[in-house]
């Protein structure tokens, strides 16, 4: 590949969330703020919103790495469990030993007997929820019986939902309403602005090993092509992170050390969720709608 040719020791722009790319941008350092606050001051339910490839599983993983040695956590990524499945898993995160035909009421209150014993040698235990827009209702509810579980001052039982924007239409069914009040506080992950992409963009490729004597500046992709990526990308760190990747392979492929406009726009016309725009050019062009066109470059809308 191009790792070579940009003196770097890994690939910068892989999708899998690996921490030592963490970018401390002040989006992240809010949400990391709030999630902290919340487990300290004790709620028993925090929410984190977040488009598609906006950052959620990656801040999952900076929020796993805080409370290591801080809580008893029970991560779980895939949440498409019914209320027994979700017993089981709760007993697998917390260490707890049964059989695969235990009574359900058995389980429960084995689980609860855990949660009060972490309790009892002061250490919190926190559910962490990826992807909870897929938790079925009758789980959620599951989930917050668990949460009645408290002493006068606090919860035993915390639970973190992290998700796309159709939990909050879940969690704004009627049915669903006590554990709405129950949440205490929530966060909105926001897509990335021309400035943090810049820093984001440089921050992994330094994170990989960019060999720096190559690059006095530090920075590979120029100016224009951060503000082309942003706009192709709509500041969306995973679409950000498929187009630079394509852009630097081009890069590779014509003997380039610096990225410019047309490599990004070459790898962003090579990229799915971005085809809408270019569909968009075409259609203005071969309908001659003039008016149009000039409508929906003012508005952002064409790469």
């Amino acid at each position: 590949m191009y790792l070579y040719h940009f003196g770097l020791r890994e690939l910068p722009f892989n999708l899998t969330p690996d921490t030592e790319f963490f970018c401390e941008l002040p989006v992240y350092q809010e949400a990391m703020s709030v999630l902290r606050l919340a487990i300290e001051t004790g709620e028993g339910f925090v929410k984190v919103i977040g488009e598609v490839g906006t950052g959620k599983t990656m801040l999952c993983r900076m929020l796993l790495n805080y409370l290591e040695k801080r809580a008893q956590c029970a991560y779980l990524p895939n949440p498409y469990l019914s209320p027994n499945e979700l017993r089981f898993a709760l007993a697998s995160e917390l260490k707890i030993r049964v059989s695969k035909n235990i009574d359900q009421y058995q389980l429960t209150q084995k689980i609860q007997n855990k949660i009060i014993k972490f309790h009892e040698q002061g250490k919190p235990v926190i559910v962490i929820v990826d992807e909870a827009q897929a938790l079925p209702r009758e789980t959620l509810e599951a989930l917050r019986l668990f949460t009645n579980l408290e002493t006068e001052k606090k919860k035993l039982l915390q639970v973190v939902l992290l998700g796309q924007p159709e939990l909050d239409s879940r969690l704004a069914e009627p049915e669903l309403r006590q554990l709405r009040q129950r949440i205490g506080f929530s966060y909105q992950l926001k897509t990335l602005d021309h400035e943090s992409l810049r820093v984001y963009i440089n921050h992994r490729l330094r994170a990989a090993g960019l060999a720096m004597e190559r690059f006095p500046s530090g920075e590979v992709f120029d100016a224009a092509a951060i503000k082309k990526l942003c706009k192709a990308s709509r500041g969306v760190p995973r679409l950000a992170n498929i187009i630079a990747h394509k852009a630097m392979m081009l890069a590779y492929g014509k003997g380039e050390h610096q990225i410019g406009v047309g490599l990004i726009r070459a790898a962003a016309k090579d990229t799915d969720d971005v085809h809408f725009n270019y569909w968009l050019i075409g259609l203005a062009f071969a309908i001659g709608m003039a008016g149009g066109f000039s409508a929906l470059l003012w508005s952002g809308w064409l790469v």
